[in-house]
């Protein structure tokens, strides 16, 4: 099955974070890849302690897209989509029950990976595993193939009145 948690709001990689523990919790083995994000954020260093947890994240992201230039994204591109590869082994291997791309919709609306096959790569690896997209704007085409879909939506958050993100809350 396929869940997608998007929108403007806080709390998309949180939800896919806690389904990854309760997925690990009941023996599952799980996988979590972050796409645009070089790892740094807070969950990475717990998540990579459970058991049966595979986690990758794409190192070479040191800058937010719009910073990036041509050759920057082309390495990135690379990068994820061979991040997308790797799921897609763990699932087809069988070593994940659940995979959460996290962030990867706005990898894919940004073509910072194989958007050619991703779509299709993601629906075979369904067949087999529960996988969570996240990300702020899934495509409709990402819409029509998801099981679940929750949006987060952003009704008052404190980046508002000048308050930076802070570690262990935001990051």
């Amino acid at each position: 099955m396929i869940h997608i948690y998007y929108g403007n709001g806080k709390g998309k990689t949180t939800a896919a974070v806690g389904l990854t523990v309760r997925a690990n919790g009941a023996g599952m083995k799980t996988a979590f890849f972050q796409f645009l994000k070089n790892g740094s954020s807070s969950e990475i260093g717990i998540l990579e302690k459970l058991p049966d947890n595979t986690v990758i994240c794409c190192r070479e992201c040191t800058k937010f897209t719009f910073e990036m230039n041509g050759s920057e994204k082309q390495l990135i591109c690379k990068v994820q989509t061979d991040m997308l590869k790797k799921a897609a082994d763990l699932v087809s291997s069988g070593n994940a029950d659940l995979v959460v791309l996290d962030e990867f919709l706005d990898a894919y609306s940004k073509e910072l990976t194989d958007t050619d096959n991703a779509y299709d790569i993601i629906k075979a690896m369904s067949d087999k595993a529960e996988i969570v997209l996240t990300g702020r704007a899934p495509t409709e085409a990402m819409l029509a193939i998801a099981d679940y879909v929750t949006e987060m939506k952003s009704v008052r958050h404190p980046y508002e009145k000048g308050i930076t993100a802070r570690k262990g809350i935001e990051y």
